[in-house]
């Protein structure tokens, strides 16, 4: 399974959503402070 397929159905692109779990999971992040950092990503 590649990652087009992955994510055939979201919103964003891989690269965002995979960024944004990484960050969860590194940091412990809240929802709102993901969308903060992302929003600031651009």
């Amino acid at each position: 399974m590649n990652k087009s397929t992955t994510y055939k159905r979201y919103r964003f692109p891989a690269e965002i959503i995979q960024y944004a779990v990484w960050l969860y999971f590194r940091f412990n992040l809240s929802h709102r402070d993901i969308d903060d950092l992302l929003a600031q990503r651009g």
